[in-house]
């Protein structure tokens, strides 16, 4: 599951993987054995099964060498991702309270504003790259007002969390993201404000300001990435398919319709979800030894031929944000985010048109190395050249 042969065809190595049944023995780097879950049924009661399957890698990572390339993705860390139980629950409960805080019409605005900023640069230069001037970028933006960072903080957070995902800047822009962070949290406790950091900081569970660092990169980095794929996906949807580009005059419901779709056909996260099952395990036809990854494909699992809705508008019973006690906290943010995301493009650059043919558009390779890369995206122009790099980010 790494480098370009994977990229260049995902969904046909999936069928492929289904000849093994819903689960499938597969490499993450060379000689880092996991196994991938590939049937949508078999994911799902993974994903519900935090005893047998917890998410703390920390006896796994002891197995493989200090450079293997998947542990900055898979590494444990003290978050709300690798925890499991009543430690998981102390983590949770202040993200869960905070996000649900968060007004949905300042939201909205929050979007809207940042969306103007972006486009005011680019709208009438006849060209743009959809993803790094506007889906990578948008998501920082809004981040920066719902966790209340003042500009000399949010720009840090802004550049740490874009770099850490290009492996030529990833150990500068993680020292600075770093930094923004201890320095967000300081700020906060001196004086906090109506925002996310400052909710979770007041939560009743008390957590120090170690906890805080760790949950707001985690919150933010799990924002980043997954955000971006989202809008970009979105977008590729609506300006290639037929059933779409034809007009996109149909408004915020059309928006809909395309977000529905892109969840069950191509996930913000492909492959990701990784657990490790306490003890050996005959699960779903296959023994599952202790402690080695099973990595859940929600891009496989959401395409499993014995699953898949012929009719995706409105059907929401995708596996894109998780299951059980692990699912993501912010799906409504996040597709509000997307939804508002698109709308403000379009109402700015009605006649937006892709670059080149659906076709020739290139998934990216699955990180190889430190944390996941992106490479440099095709450009898109009003009315001759949208083209956005389709955004795939596997372990």
């Amino acid at each position: 599951m790494y480098g370009d042969d994977f990229a260049a065809d995902p969904q046909a190595l999936y069928d492929e993987m289904r000849a093994h049944g819903p689960l499938a023995p597969v490499e993450l780097a060379p000689g880092v054995e996991a196994t991938l879950v590939v049937g949508y049924d078999a994911a799902l009661e993974v994903l519900r099964d935090a005893a047998t399957f917890p998410k703390n890698p920390s006896r796994w990572e002891k197995t493989v060498p200090a450079g293997c390339p998947v542990l900055p993705m898979m590494g444990y860390r003290p978050n709300a991702l690798f925890t499991d139980g009543e430690y998981h629950a102390r983590l949770r409960a202040p993200i869960n309270d905070a996000l649900a805080r968060v007004d949905t019409i300042a939201l909205r605005e929050y979007v809207e504003d940042g969306a103007d900023r972006l486009l005011d640069a680019f709208a009438g230069a006849g060209e743009a790259d959809l993803v790094g001037q506007y889906a990578r970028a948008l998501p920082l933006l809004v981040f920066n007002e719902m966790f209340g960072c003042p500009p000399e903080i949010g720009d840090r957070l802004v550049y740490g969390m874009s770099g850490i995902f290009e492996i030529e800047h990833a150990e500068e822009a993680n020292a600075v993201l770093t930094q923004g962070v201890v320095d967000l949290v300081r700020l906060k406790r001196e004086r906090p404000g109506a925002d996310v950091t400052s909710w979770m900081m007041a939560h009743p569970v008390g957590l120090t300001d170690e906890e805080m660092a760790h949950q707001l990169v985690v919150l933010m980095g799990a924002g980043t990435e997954p955000q971006q794929n989202l809008i970009a996906n979105g977008l590729r949807l609506l300006l290639t398919d037929d059933r779409f580009a034809g007009d996109l005059s149909g408004g915020n419901l059309q928006i809909e319709d395309a977000l529905d779709e892109i969840l069950w056909t191509d996930p913000p996260m492909a492959n990701y979800g990784a657990t490790y099952p306490v003890r050996d395990v005959d699960f779903a036809g296959t023994r599952l030894p202790a402690d080695r990854p099973v990595v859940i494909s929600y891009a496989a699992a959401n395409t499993d031929p014995t699953r898949a809705s012929a009719h995706r508008a409105g059907n929401r019973a995708h596996l894109a944000w998780g299951a059980g006690a692990h699912t993501c906290p912010a799906k409504n943010h996040a597709r509000l985010i997307a939804s508002v995301a698109i709308e403000r493009l379009l109402d700015r650059i009605p006649d937006l048109e892709p670059a080149v043919p659906a076709e020739e558009l290139r998934w990216r390779p699955p990180g190889s190395s430190a944390p996941p890369r992106t490479p440099s995206s095709p450009r898109s122009s009003p009315s001759s050249s949208p083209k956005s790099e389709c955004g795939e980010m596997n372990p």
